[in-house]
């Protein structure tokens, strides 16, 4: 299978097998007015299998939402064909305004524009708590 290049644009890299079609309509690329590559179960040595989305525009993700779904992605910077920045990703050490309190008694229940922070608490099983409450 021959899939084209980017250009100019971004390739996210490292997607875990099954992910690439939760963080494509998380982008919302079947919006975007440019060439999408949405790439699924390419073999992989580290991973066995993953996905690949190729995006041929300059979008700048939410790196943050981007590490909370997958903290294994690499974000390919590409510039006239050729990789002009790499960023690995990892799980955020804080959420702002991703993840919403499920607490009916937290300050983000009662007061709406109070913004949604929720911190890392535990790296190895992904737990993140409210900043206000510490719910989970």
């Amino acid at each position: 299978m021959n899939i084209d290049g980017v250009n100019n644009g971004i390739v996210l890299d490292h997607i875990r097998a099954g992910t690439g079609i939760v963080i494509y309509n998380y982008l919302s690329l079947e919006k975007q007015d440019c060439c999408v590559a949405l790439i699924q179960n390419v073999k992989s040595g580290k991973y066995g299998k993953k996905d690949i989305i190729k995006i041929d525009s300059d979008i700048e993700p939410d790196l943050d939402m981007l590490g909370y779904l997958d903290p294994n992605i690499t974000v390919n910077y590409i510039r006239d064909g050729k990789l002009l920045k790499k960023s690995h990703l990892e799980l955020p050490k804080e959420l702002h305004n991703i993840l919403k309190c499920k607490n009916p008694r937290c300050i983000t229940a009662t007061e709406p524009e109070a913004e949604q922070i929720f911190v890392l608490t535990d790296r190895k099983n992904r737990i993140y708590r409210c900043a206000y409450c510490e719910e989970q």
